[in-house]
């Protein structure tokens, strides 16, 4: 666990170098213990101040040397110095050995026990060496098989396959349906198919049966992909094993199930599945979707937002009251956008509430609460609850119905900040839902604070993409700026290599963030249709899906094709 707690010198520094208030390290001090982190990652996941800043700023008052770890080989390190249980406590790295000395890697040169615990430990004199924070993290996850990325999935032979762990199986499910022992290469099949689809990004996999073929599909960046087509008479035990890994009654074929399968990859590192099971015509089609924990903690610089988009939904966040909304088709981000804003928000201070359907991913610190319909736990009953509940911030994973419309707005008037989610395809459209639901305009404009209509963009590969040479006339038409073109564009397309899929690799969201005004509050009192708001949004400087885009295409980061595919012009 890494060491937590106030390293006395390095809050002085920045308080006395102007950085931080004493304010601000108190809650830094409050959160790092609550988050098992340390005082100087804290600092920079919540953009106090950057890595680099922290960095150059330890160098010049304490002259402890300053290397670059992106550019050391940390293969390099002798084993007879990792220590893993030291280097997760202190997040240290011991990099080298010069005669008697050792020589650590730390963002914190103030950090005495840890230097003291290497040299007992290694029995030589250490040195500490001043990193960039952010990558001794990506170094420490490559060390300590924190990350996915970090294990080599595809040198897993047979033998291991078999023995990946699935956590809470029932043996005598597996006996019963002969996937036990006696029918190992299903097994082996099955979790090489799970590995796979880890090892290849995916963010579903699709079991599909059908009357001469079986297909199995994966989800990259947005696209499915056929990735396998085992034999269709093994349909019916691959859909039983997939069952038993979830826990689900095995011999009902004639419902829809829902289930959850936990995967143990190695000591350190599981990985959550939600599994979907549809009764079709030729057997039961499976879907499982891959609850990747790491995109909650994401920070809001990597999810795509332009620097104002992303000032202003930080300053929103920060509001006492109100509602924000995100919108946008299934599978557009929402969800991501959320956790991040909520991770902001999860501090001592504040008690946050969530209502989702499901509770995809568990975030310490909040108090999340799983839909149940047939027990009668809905949105409006459990944002009801919550009111009672003495809550700071609430979410409310969509906003189904009036009644969870009133409710929310209700507590947004009353002094709680809620944050929700709506399928709508714009921002203006989601007032006029909202209207359309029932909810009184002088409610809508009094309670919301800011709306995000938001998409997900395939990115372009680094490795392999190209420049485009399109005519000035037809960047016109699609919807470029003559000054834009003026100035210099020069857009990409994709090309394909051996290290994307088809010229692209991860994705990037495009965004469109409308606050709430005192004109636009106007026009929804005065009944105006979505248009009409959209119209007065961008007299006030807000860029809409498609020029938010554009602006992606320029700066080289998506092709013209994929602006096309997810946004309407």
């Amino acid at each position: 666990m890494p060491t937590t707690g106030l390293h006395l010198g390095l809050s002085t520094l920045f308080i006395r170098k102007g950085l931080l208030s004493e304010e601000q390290i108190s809650t830094a001090i409050s959160n790092s213990r609550k988050q098992k982190t340390s005082l100087v990652t804290t600092i920079i996941k919540n953009s106090l101040i950057s890595a680099s800043k922290i960095a150059q700023l330890c160098y010049e008052e304490y002259g402890t040397p300053l290397l670059d770890l992106d550019e050391f080989d940390i293969s390099s390190i002798p084993d007879d110095f990792l220590n893993k249980k030291l280097i997760e406590k202190h997040r240290c790295i011991p990099l080298f050995k010069r005669g008697n000395r050792l020589y650590i890697a730390t963002s914190d040169p103030t950090n005495i026990i840890a230097l003291e615990d290497f040299q007992f430990s290694a029995g030589l004199h250490t040195e500490a060496i001043l990193v960039e924070d952010n990558k001794l993290d990506k170094a420490l996850e490559t060390i300590l098989e924190d990350d996915i990325s970090s294990l080599d999935l595809s040198a897993i032979d047979d033998g291991a396959l078999a023995e990946i762990e699935v956590t809470d199986t029932d043996k005598r499910d597996e006996e019963q349906d002969g996937t036990g022992k006696d029918d190992a290469p299903i097994v082996i099949y099955i979790n090489k198919i799970l590995t796979d689809a880890i090892r290849k990004g995916a963010s579903d996999l699709h079991f599909e049966p059908y009357e001469k073929r079986y297909r199995i599909r994966f989800r990259i960046d947005g696209i499915l992909h056929e990735v396998s087509e085992p034999p269709v008479n093994l349909s019916g035990r691959i859909s039983a094993r997939l069952k038993v890994m979830s826990k689900l009654d095995i011999a009902e074929r004639r419902v829809p199930q829902d289930g959850r399968i936990k995967m143990k990859l190695s000591r350190s590192k599981s990985i959550d599945f939600r599994v979907s099971t549809l009764p079709t015509i030729w057997g039961e089609k499976i879907v499982m979707r891959i609850l990747d924990s790491s995109s909650a903690q994401l920070g809001i610089e990597k999810l795509g937002y332009e620097d104002d988009q992303r000032l202003l939904y930080e300053e929103m966040l920060q509001k006492p009251q109100g509602m924000i909304l995100v919108t946008g088709p299934t599978g557009s981000g929402k969800t991501v956008s959320l956790y991040t804003g909520l991770n902001i928000l999860n501090t001592e201070e504040r008690n946050i509430s969530t209502a989702e359907d499901p509770v995809e991913i568990n975030l310490e610190g909040v108090n999340q609460v799983h839909i149940n319909l047939k027990a009668g736990l809905t949105f409006a009953s459990a944002l009801r609850s919550f009111l009672r509940q003495d809550p700071d911030v609430v979410m409310v994973g969509e906003i189904r119905d009036l009644e969870t419309a009133e409710i929310a707005i209700k507590a947004a008037q009353t002094g709680h900040l809620v944050l929700s989610t709506l399928h709508t395809n714009s921002a203006a459209e989601t007032l006029t839902r909202l209207i359309n639901m029932g909810v009184p305009g002088y409610n809508i404009a009094s309670s919301v604070n800011l709306i995000i209509a938001q998409r997900l963009s395939r990115r372009l590969c680094t490795s392999c993409k190209e420049p485009e040479q399109i005519p000035a006339e037809a960047l016109l038409k699609l919807g470029f700026t003559q000054q834009q073109i003026d100035s210099g564009i020069t857009p990409h397309k994709p090309v394909g290599c051996d290290l994307c899929s088809g010229g692209y690799k991860g994705r990037v969201g495009i965004y469109e963030v409308m606050k709430m005004s005192d004109e636009i509050a106007r026009t929804i009192m005065e009944g105006g249709n979505s248009l009409q708001i959209l119209k007065q949004a961008k007299l006030q400087g807000m860029r809409d899906l498609r020029d938010s885009g554009l602006l992606k295409v320029i700066q080289g980061v998506t092709s013209i094709a994929e602006v096309n595919r997810v946004t309407s012009f």
